[in-house]
Order: structure tokens, then C-alpha cells, then sequence
């Protein structure tokens, strides 16, 4: 059976995009890496990307007069390469509309937070600031609303008392390398449908869907 080939598209170092990778190098995972694109070309994830053998290219923000026509570009180039799904893993763009109707259903990113709480930038800080006893991450379908696509899954991790963002980020970080090779798989696996805006894991318990840190 061929495998679901996947773009990722990174803004720095993309640990979360090596996440991905190091799972897709296992025999019998259904996904493949096809290529990974930044917008910085400074960014580290592409040496990452290319000591694994995977395609890269650069193609960045500042030469485009607008969001769109970025967009487009980015687009042609994940064709290019036959991606059939758009993984981001810390890509720092805000994208036009256009792009995540292009590519409907098929563009997931995961969030350093239990979405809807804390949406957009400084995620841990607005954690912190709330007092919330529980904070995580969620991997969601990306739609023109940022931060608000339908949630595949989450995984939570206490606020401790004297967490700080740095802390409090590390934290999730271990459960988002976790969570997003697991979702990637249930998708290329043909598991996750979504209807009327709510999403379904097939042959997949509904607990499974939020995790829960094994970590004090």
C-alpha cells in the first residue's frame, strides 16, 4: 500500500517536524516525509530535514508583495512534490485564506495549547497569567480561522506551581513530539473523517483522543 506523502512546512529549528521523521522511518508507518519548506532559510530544521534525505526548498515571505501570492507558491511546490497532506511543525505565517481552502482536509498543525483556551502567540504566558491547573496541546485541522479547525486530538500536562514559560513549553514539547506522529498515522491510515465540523477517530476508543502526561 503506498504510503500518504506529507509536506511540512517550518519556520526554525522544527523539532516537531523531526518528530515526524524519526516515526516515518519506521518500515511500518503508512506516511512519508516527501519534502519540508521554510520560509527562512536560516531556519535549522532544513539541515535536519536534509541529513534524513528528504527533500527541501526555501522559498521566502519576503519576496512575495502579499500573503497570497506566497501562498500560491508554496502551494505549487508541495504539487511539485505530490504531497498529498501539509503537516506545519512551527511555521510563523499567517496564511490568506486562500491556502487552507486549497488545501481543505488536508492541512493539520498542532498548537502549544488546549484549544479553544489560548489561541495565537505567547500561548504558555497566557496559560500562566489564567492560573489554569492544565495546559497541552492539540493537533486540529487548519481552516482560514486561526487556531480554530476542527481538534483531532489533545494531550494535557499539569501547571506545576513555580512553572515558568520555559518550563511550562518543555513540557508540552514532549507530549506534541508524541502526539503529532500519532495523529499523522490515524490520518494516513484513513481513521479521521470530519463532518459538520466535529472530527471522528475510527477504531480508535474516544479516550484515546486526549492523553494525558504520564509526568508529575
Amino acid at each position: 500500500m503506498a504510503k500518504l506523502k506529507v509536506g511540512v512546512l517550518i519556520s526554525g529549528r522544527g523539532s516537531n517536524m523531526a518528530a515526524l521523521i524519526q516515526a516515518a522511518q519506521a518500515s511500518d508507518y503508512p506516511a512519508e516525509i516527501a519534502c519540508v519548506i521554510s520560509n527562512r532559510a536560516d531556519a535549522a530544521g532544513l539541515e535536519t530535514a536534509r541529513k534524513a534525505g528528504i527533500s527541501t526548498e526555501v522559498i521566502s515571505h519576503r519576496d512575495y508583495p502579499d500573503r497570497e501570492t506566497f501562498d500560491r507558491d508554496v502551494s505549487a511546490a508541495l504539487e511539485r512534490h505530490r504531497v498529498e497532506l501539509v503537516a506545519l511543525a512551527g511555521f510563523m505565517r499567517i496564511q490568506s485564506p486562500w491556502f487552507p481552502e486549497r488545501w481543505s482536509g488536508r492541512q493539520i498543525n498542532i498548537h502549544p495549547s488546549l484549544l479553544p483556551a489560548f489561541p495565537g502567540l505567547h500561548v504558555q504566558r497566557q496559560a500562566l497569567n489564567a492560573g489554569v491547573r492544565l495546559s497541552g496541546c492539540t493537533v486540529h485541522f487548519v481552516t482560514p480561522d486561526l487556531d480554530a479547525g476542527p481538534i483531532i486530538a489533545q494531550a494535557a500536562v499539569p501547571v506545576l506551581a513555580g512553572d515558568t514559560e520555559e518550563t511550562l513549553s518543555a513540557r508540552i514539547l514532549r507530549q506534541e513530539h508524541r502526539l503529532y506522529p500519532l495523529v499523522l498515522r490515524w490520518i494516513a491510515e484513513g481513521r479521521v473523517a470530519v463532518a459538520g465540523g466535529r472530527v471522528t477517530v475510527r477504531d480508535v476508543s474516544p479516550g484515546a483522543t486526549l492523553l494525558f502526561s504520564p509526568e508529575p
